[in-house]
């Protein structure tokens, strides 16, 4: 259900707020520059550091999601397309079941679901039956800044979840999807539709869709570099020697 924008005209014109509109309320994504399918593999053969540290390159440090979001499994790079999600607190339950339907046909494969719950600390907002749903579907992954539940019916999928706390307490009656498919903030990482998400054991990162590519490449070439780094280490160079030669520690 992704949001319309109000008109400018809802806005007093003594208020200029176009480009906070432009990058608050984008428009759908622009075409990648590869296929998708090769992004997605080529990312996943990567770490999440080495993508935050090309990022860091392009003055971008607001880049990984809380340190608090902690991985059920990271024994491997996951990669996709940040596919959003915002819910908040709500005793309401009519409608839930509807929004919920339509924002998991939405789903497609390579998406990486990126869930902001508002500050919610009750409610679970994943579980086994979603899990089970969005694996057939080809989703990479879900980063959930709330709770999760079902965790042996996750696992015993080989889904990755980045989550806050786990509890047993579902989400009806609890909280509500109120939007999806709209930027969101988790952290101080602002996620919109179609970006990139990257996530290992170290946590998770969000790329830019439009620096995808570009970050891709120069990622491919630090993991080059601290190939031959930890080569020297290995041959006993000294520190001044690596450092003579480029490297870093």
């Amino acid at each position: 259900m992704p949001d319309s924008c109000a008109p400018p005209s809802d806005v007093p014109a003594m208020i200029r707020v176009d480009r906070l509109i432009a990058r608050h309320e984008p428009p759908p994504p622009a075409p990648l520059p590869i296929p998708l399918s090769e992004l997605v593999a080529r990312y996943e053969r990567l770490h999440a550091a080495n993508v935050s540290d090309v990022l860091r390159e392009h003055g971008i440090l607001d880049c990984a999601f809380p340190g608090a979001l902690q991985a059920l499994r990271g024994d491997r790079t996951v990669a996709g397309i940040a596919y959003t999600v915002k819910s908040s607190p709500n005793t309401r339950i009519n409608g839930e079941m509807t929004i919920r339907g339509r924002m998991l046909d939405g789903l497609a494969g390579n998406d990486f679901v990126v869930w902001d719950t508002s500050g919610d600390t009750h409610g679970t907002m994943w579980g086994g039956v979603m899990t089970a749903t969005v694996v057939g579907k080809g989703v990479r992954g879900a980063i959930v800044d709330g709770g999760i539940r079902d965790v042996a019916q996750i696992l015993a999928k080989d889904f990755a979840v980045y989550y806050r706390y786990r509890s047993p307490s579902g989400s009806l009656g609890r909280c509500q999807i109120t939007h999806y498919q709209i930027p969101v903030r988790i952290g101080e990482v602002f996620v919109r539709p179609g970006d990139v998400i990257v996530a290992d054991l170290d946590g998770a990162v969000c790329v830019p869709r439009e620096l995808a590519l570009e970050v891709l490449v120069r990622a491919e070439e630090i993991v080059g570099n601290e190939e031959r780094i930890f080569g020297w280490v290995e041959d006993g160079q000294s520190i001044a020697e690596i450092t003579r030669k480029g490297g870093y520690f």
